[in-house]
């Protein structure tokens, strides 16, 4: 919407032109962008035009946007000019090198479009009529009055310098009830993973498929893979100690609920893997950031008392995917091994975190019972989700803990086929597995988005079938 912006009546006379300048962003929705393309009669350039365009360049110079002669006519008793509306016509303006890579898209071939889509990891308002069924967070939190909140210190926030880690810690300290001192916050939890991984020495255990940020930070030959053996890629405590304990690890990474598979290990099944690896020397990294959609009541183990009972265990969560606030970047990392995370301190930035997230945190524990009440209305949405894809005949839905869905494609349909048609067709983006997993099987992932944007996922799918 940069430029100049036009007002509509109902019979499409233009009730105003709007300039930059006079840009109302709390009109935005009574907004049309002008395209500038016109046509004008004989009659009307004769009558109207070259008179008023005359008349403005004697009075104002050259130096002015055509436009303006315009917007005088439209204040005219006679509606002489008219707009014609766009019916979903694709079209963009082109001034600068992020206009064109916004429109190369916009035109690109119906392949070259999915694959670009997923290569930008995120940025999507840029496509406002895009439905992200690909990227991970809270589709019922935050609460509005939290957004208000942040809305009404906006100005502040957007002119004033962040705090420093100490204050940072100390905030995230009280949102988790972590000690101080076994806590350290990040600009999202990829901040924090990279820091931790370059610390990181000796082999270490994954669980594949895998959240391919942790892999990808190891050194050629440093990663040691567990595959699960069951068709629902699910596995337990116990599969893990038999294949590391013949296949020795320094380190061991465990995404809990996993990332993309759901599968979940219980609170207890994690901390029998917490005490396996105390007792044969192996440091356990978990990361829950998707802990909190599970059905089981209290699984987090960001508790000082599980920390300091388990020096060698490292918690890692992403406040971006839990809580809805991906563009704060946001993320934690604890442990009760207080040089390991001295260490750490050091190596992010001074200011590793901006103001909008810091008085997030500062807000964030007055609406935990918001949180708890998103939950419970994710859960259930996710249950209906989770029905209605098992409708789908060419589906074959997996378990999940998580706030997304991995399933297999049957009877022949593509996981390329299928995000493609989607994409073009609905507007809506699924995340396509099929090359991460490698079994010669057909997969996706979908996220669990709001009962409205899950109704049209489904109607759409069920169009396709």
């Amino acid at each position: 919407m940069d430029g100049t912006v036009v007002k509509l009546g109902e019979d499409d006379s233009i009730l105003s032109f709007i300039p930059s300048k006079n840009f109302d962003f709390r009109d935005i929705k009574e907004y049309y962008k002008t395209v500038n393309i016109y046509k004008f009669s004989k009659n009307f350039s004769k009558k109207y035009y070259v008179p008023f365009l005359e008349a403005y360049s004697s009075a104002l110079g050259n130096n002015e946007y055509y436009e303006q002669v315009l917007r005088v006519i439209t204040l005219l008793d006679d509606p002489c000019i008219r707009a014609k509306r766009l019916t979903g016509q694709k079209w963009y303006e082109i001034d600068d090198v992020q206009d064109l890579d916004i429109a190369s898209l916009l035109f690109a071939e119906d392949d070259e479009k999915v694959a670009s889509l997923q290569k930008r990891y995120g940025g999507y308002w840029r496509y406002p009529k895009l439905l992200d069924f690909c990227y991970l967070v809270n589709p019922f939190y935050p609460p509005q009055k939290l957004v208000e909140e942040m809305k009404a210190n906006f100005e502040t926030l957007l002119r004033q310098y962040p705090s420093g880690m100490q204050v940072n810690s100390l905030l995230a300290s009280k949102n988790f009830d972590v000690a101080q001192e076994h806590i350290l916050v990040g600009n999202g939890a990829s901040e924090l993973i990279k820091a931790l991984m370059e610390h990181t020495t000796g082999k270490i255990g994954f669980i594949r498929p895998t959240f391919e940020e942790y892999p990808n930070r190891c050194k050629e030959g440093q990663d040691v893979v567990f595959h699960p053996a069951y068709p629902d890629f699910s596995y337990t405590a116990q599969d893990l100690i038999d294949w590391f304990s013949s296949h020795p690890v320094q380190t061991l990474v465990v995404i809990n609920p996993d990332n993309p598979t759901g599968n979940y290990l219980p609170k207890a099944e994690v901390l029998r893997l917490a005490d396996w690896a105390e007792q044969t020397g192996i440091k356990l990294l978990v990361d829950e950031s998707f802990v909190d959609f599970s059905d089981e009541q209290d699984a987090t183990l960001l508790d000082d008392d599980i920390l300091s009972a388990h020096p060698s265990l490292t918690v890692v969560k992403s406040i971006s995917k839990s809580y809805g606030v991906p563009g704060a970047r946001l993320g934690i990392l604890a442990s009760a091994n207080e040089v390991m995370i001295a260490a750490l301190k050091k190596d992010v930035a001074i200011w590793d975190i901006n103001s909008f997230g810091e008085f997030y945190m500062q807000i964030a524990s007055k609406y935990q019972k918001d949180y708890l009440s998103a939950l419970e209305r994710f859960r259930v949405a996710r249950a209906e989700l989770v029905k209605g894809l098992k409708k789908i005949p060419y589906l074959r839905v997996l378990p999940t803990q998580a706030n997304y869905v991995m399933c297999e494609l049957k009877n022949g349909v593509t996981a390329q086929q299928l995000t493609r048609a989607l994409l073009i067709k609905y507007a809506i983006l699924i995340k396509n597995l099929t090359p991460k997993i490698g079994d010669g099987k057909e997969y996706v992932r979908i996220a669990v988005r709001s009962d409205e944007d899950n109704t049209k996922l489904l109607n759409a799918m069920r169009e396709i079938a």
